[in-house]
């Protein structure tokens, strides 16, 4: 059932970042949507530092997607079809910097990477979410927690 009010609040970020903080992948969804077949999906995504989202796009069904950054700094880096990166845009918290959030068209390889110890992001995207379709990972990338990638990981905190 839909909630009709949900706050983002201190007390829910400090939750969910603590929650990320113990989880073995260093991040944390928190979804306001009831369930995966809502459309649109709008969530929490607290990334630590040294989490690795492995590369991906969104293109079967194409999904366009959209981070705002509300603490902290993450960066979004696009790559070419090989591997290469097209580029990099920094995102901060409002108090931080005039970049807070991107749109991303669907089919776009892409990853996000926390820049401060913490970031805090609000993501919005078409549902329903469906595992076997919802993501085309990059065949040029190391998977999550495959070997290679804390290499792959440092490399992108460089760019």
């Amino acid at each position: 059932m839909i909630q009709p009010v949900q706050l983002i609040s201190r007390t829910l970020v400090d939750e969910v970042a603590a929650r990320a903080a113990a989880s073995a992948r260093r991040r944390m969804n928190f979804n306001f949507h009831s369930s995966l077949d809502e459309n649109p999906h709008r969530l929490l995504n607290i990334l630590w530092r040294d989490t690795y989202i492995t590369p991906h796009r969104h293109s079967n069904p194409p999904k366009c997607e959209t981070f705002l950054i509300l603490e902290g700094a993450a960066k979004v880096v696009l790559f070419h079809d090989d591997g290469t990166p097209d580029s990099v845009h920094h995102l901060s918290a409002p108090s931080r910097g005039d970049v807070w959030g991107i749109d991303l068209a669907p089919a776009l390889w892409h990853t996000i990477v926390a820049v401060s110890e913490c970031a805090v992001c609000f993501e919005v995207k078409p549902g329903p979410w469906e595992a076997t379709t919802d993501k085309d990972f990059a065949p040029w990338a190391p998977r999550e927690n495959a070997e290679g990638w804390k290499e792959y990981l440092a490399w992108l905190h460089t760019l």
